[in-house]
């Protein structure tokens, strides 16, 4: 199946209670494990490439080639979109005239209006290409591509008036963190994710990011209150790294060219397959490609 945008799967999983994830992409084997998860789960997805991502693995272009790419030689049948995570201004528009399906333009460290002036931009041009949109309000805690946020709980009246610029989904603090979650952390808002979703109505999917380390329970009731799309990313790279480690520490790099990084990186890969698997499963999305 080509790349799709990703609206159309998104506000299903916002009508019909459950969410899609969004998973981040580094490389090559990131990409295969995270599409043969969806593929297994029978799951539409978004693979997330962060501005980060991208420049490490040589630029949007070869993002968009590497997916597309892979999509087709793994025979995937779901629906997939390609989403730019965390992009500024510049690469949002960049990724649209690349040919991602989806981007998010983050402007939630700018003054309000700043933000959400460009955020229309973003959308007038991307929804003439067909490209979905996904914008944030209250940036969320820990650090994204050096835009460092503290967990504020975003504004409801900006929630709003972000969303009448026709965006496709939206990223709004409710609490939730990028990296790992400190063992002070108190908790989802649950409080201040319904002051937003009464708001907003039934017709906006919300999107939770800092998905990885948040409680199962709290994750599947965010999801019932209106979280659409969950990005996940950390949780790809601790169970990469742990399964990579036991790999080498066993000394099995050693054995008859275990040392060949399509053996070295393989428990790594199956491991984040696993995952997106399982955090599918969470989601409540398994069969609804």
């Amino acid at each position: 199946m080509p790349l799709v945008r990703g609206t159309e799967f998104v506000k299903a999983a916002r009508k019909s209670g459950y969410a899609v994830g969004g998973f981040n992409t580094n490389n090559l084997e990131w990409t295969r494990a995270i599409l043969a998860g969806a593929q297994e789960a029978n799951a539409p997805i978004l693979i997330q490439t962060s501005m980060g991502a991208a420049k490490y693995m040589g630029g949007y272009k070869v993002c968009y080639d590497l997916v597309r790419d892979t999509v087709e030689s793994m025979n995937i049948t779901v629906p997939v979109a390609l989403h730019l995570d965390h992009g500024a201004y510049e690469d949002a528009l960049e990724c649209i005239e690349i040919g991602y399906n989806s981007v998010m333009f983050d402007g939630s460290h700018l003054p309000f209006a700043e933000n959400l002036e460009k955020a229309k931009d973003v959308v007038a041009k991307a929804h003439a290409k067909g490209v979905s949109v996904e914008c944030e309000v209250g940036t969320i805690g820990g650090e994204e591509d050096g835009i460092i946020g503290s967990g504020e709980l975003a504004d409801v009246n900006e929630c709003i008036q972000m969303a009448a610029t026709g965006l496709d989904y939206l990223a709004c603090g409710i609490g939730n963190i990028h990296g790992v979650y400190p063992e002070n952390w108190v908790g989802l808002d649950f409080g201040h994710l319904k002051e937003i979703t009464d708001a907003l109505g039934p017709d906006v999917p919300l999107v939770l990011h800092g998905g990885s380390g948040i409680p199962k329970e709290q994750v599947q009731k965010a999801i019932s209150m209106g979280i659409s799309k969950v990005n996940v990313n950390t949780e790809c790279q601790q169970v990469f790294a742990a399964a990579t480690r036991k790999y080498i520490e066993e000394g099995k790099d050693h054995d008859d060219k275990g040392f060949d990084p399509r053996k070295l990186l393989a428990p790594g890969t199956k491991a984040i397959e696993q995952l997106v698997v399982d955090r599918i499963e969470w989601f409540g999305s398994t069969n609804k490609a």
